[in-house]
């Protein structure tokens, strides 16, 4: 009921918002008259600030064409070389052709299934490309796969990835960001213990919920508060039937987007009040600047609801991995099985989602990696979207992660 009434609303605002598209471009077009007169602007910004927070965002592109390698600006194509019902795992490859000789480090970075979708990690993406042979998991919007798929439960995403990381083979090196730490660790050690010919030869794991019960976010109280009957009843819907994935259980992507948004409403507000005012003033850079981060921010997808309700329970009220009664397909996990494969933890300092010693833990549970093939390090200053994106994860992370790779390649 509550999906459906959410796709009444936007179909109600639909003449609203084409009357304010209609204003936003007859008040700001140099052609029209319209725009000469003395509120244009204000009119204007107004206008595409209406739009801009009711209409519906679509799924972004990676929009990665280029990278550049060995001082050389190269054409990067992307293609889907797994497509799982839930999930494709996409490549970034680089015309490296006259280039023999070079054999860059295969990454495999897990994306979070976490309400975003995978270009939310395209500066991760870009940064790394000119150094490295780049995969990414692309989860697939839930209300989108037909219902005959069947349901996607937090042991298919274990399963996935094992499969990624056979498919690349024994010497890929693989990054999780934030959510996905718990099942590609879950994912390693069943490889580990069953002696499997392909381990990956580094784990990197950034912002990661490992074990929950150390330094609680807002995000963890959560889900400690509510009981998972609770999440069942209130969180949980159909998809509607104009979708491929009519009837199918989700936690919808526009509840997710409320609930990042309740973090840090203030935030928000401040940011589209500056919009406003870069309008009013004609400052188009900064102006764009917040339309790209906003176009990405906004867009979100359902997740499935098995996936979802697991990750509650076994993450954020069992802490099922920490504790050692995590088990996928009734068999356990022992991240202790691992031995092979290095690991290096990163943590923000300032993480509000992820709190500080949660993805260190790691370490606590991976007791027969030697010393020399572990690292963690805490980013001074920098925020859960700072561990994957931005200027300090150019700068400052991303050295240390390209170093690593390369001392246990």
């Amino acid at each position: 009921m509550l999906y459906t009434l959410h796709e009444m609303s936007h179909a109600a605002l639909t003449p609203w918002q084409l009357w304010a598209s209609f204003n936003a471009s007859a008040f700001s077009h140099p052609f029209s008259p319209l725009s000469y007169s003395p509120l244009s602007r204000k009119i204007a910004a107004g206008s595409e600030l209406f739009v801009r927070i009711t209409q519906r965002y679509q799924k972004p592109e990676f929009g990665i064409s280029t990278a550049r390698v060995g001082g050389r600006e190269t054409a990067v194509s992307e293609s889907v070389v797994l497509d799982k019902p839930f999930c494709q795992l996409r490549h970034f490859e680089r015309d490296l052709a006259g280039r023999k000789g070079r054999a860059d480090p295969v990454v495999l970075l897990v994306a979070p299934l976490s309400g975003h979708h995978a270009s939310l990690l395209r500066d991760t993406v870009r940064t790394l490309l000119p150094e490295h042979e780049v995969y990414v998991t692309d989860w697939v919007d839930a209300r989108m796969v037909p219902l005959i798929q069947g349901p996607f439960h937090l042991d298919d995403y274990v399963d996935y990835v094992r499969e990624f990381i056979s498919f690349l083979g024994p010497d890929v090196h693989v990054i999780s960001v934030c959510q996905p730490t718990v099942p590609v660790l879950a994912a390693i050690a069943l490889m580990a213990e069953a002696d499997a010919p392909v381990k990956p030869r580094t784990m990197i794991m950034m912002g990661g919920p490992i074990d929950a019960r150390r330094s609680p976010t807002a995000v963890n109280n959560l889900a400690t508060r509510k009981p998972l009957s609770w999440f069942k009843g209130n969180v949980i819907d159909r998809v509607p039937a104009k979708y491929p994935g009519a009837m199918r259980q989700v936690y919808p992507g526009f509840l997710q987007h409320m609930g990042f948004v309740a973090m840090n409403p203030s935030r928000h507000a401040n940011a589209h009040q500056d919009f406003y005012n870069h309008l009013v003033k004609g400052d188009g850079d900064s102006a764009e600047a917040h339309r790209r981060f906003y176009d990405e921010y906004n867009a979100v997808l359902d997740m499935p609801a098995e996936y979802y309700l697991d990750t509650i329970k076994t993450v954020f009220q069992e802490f099922s991995l920490p504790k050692g009664r995590m088990f996928v397909r009734e068999q356990l996990v022992r991240p202790r099985a691992i031995s092979k494969t290095a690991l290096l933890t990163i943590e923000g300092e300032l993480d509000d989602i992820s709190g500080n010693g949660q993805t260190e833990s790691a370490h606590g549970l991976c007791t027969s990696i030697p010393e020399k093939m572990r690292e963690h390090y805490l980013a001074p200053d920098v925020g859960h979207y700072g561990i994957f994106s931005g200027r300090r994860f150019r700068e400052t992370l991303y050295p240390r992660i390209r170093g690593f790779i390369r001392r246990h390649a």
